[in-house]
């Protein structure tokens, strides 16, 4: 029922509410989120990003992620393997907590690097994604019967109350 509340919310964002800037900024840290986690959630936390839309992006990407390891193994590999960083992976894998990122793993270095290479289409593309929804969907998506139920459920009218009680945005 918590998915209920959370989609819900979700979708008044993309109608209204917090700027497309900081919902699309929220979503491409978001998919990063599955990779480094504790760093990017600090990130999150300290800007002015939509947390839902960094929360619909972690789901996302981590399915994205799971799909694509292969890629993100070839690319890791290449990177690891590169003479001009070995000394530089060297020194992180001596550092006490460096190890703890997974770094030295193919996958988990591939798919970081690549995300931080994505990172800016991610925000532009949804940044559009969120003008022309605003615009063009919002109305039609509001019809669905999928939107009405959610919108109707008992959990998400419980939600909002208790929300509008501890002030929470």
């Amino acid at each position: 029922m918590f998915w209920l509340s959370f989609i819900k919310k979700f979708l008044k964002v993309l109608a209204e509410g917090q700027t497309p800037k900081q919902i699309a900024f929220g979503f491409a840290l978001g998919s990063i989120l599955t990779l480094q986690g504790i760093l990017i959630w600090l990130i999150i936390l300290m800007l002015d990003v939509n947390i839902s839309a960094a929360l619909v992006a972690v789901t996302l990407f981590k399915i994205i992620a799971f799909i694509f390891d292969p890629v993100f193994h070839a690319f890791g590999f290449w990177i690891l393997t590169l003479e001009s960083f070995k000394e530089i992976f060297t020194t992180l894998y001596n550092v006490p907590i460096a190890p703890l990122t997974r770094f030295n793993n193919t996958v988990v270095i591939g798919s970081f690097v690549a995300a931080i290479i994505l990172l800016v289409p991610v925000y532009f593309s949804m940044k559009i994604f969120v003008i022309k929804y605003r615009e063009k969907l919002h109305e039609r998506f509001k019809k669905w019967k999928i939107y009405q139920i959610v919108k109707q459920s008992a959990v998400v009218r419980y939600y909002e109350k208790i929300r509008s009680l501890g002030g929470l945005r």
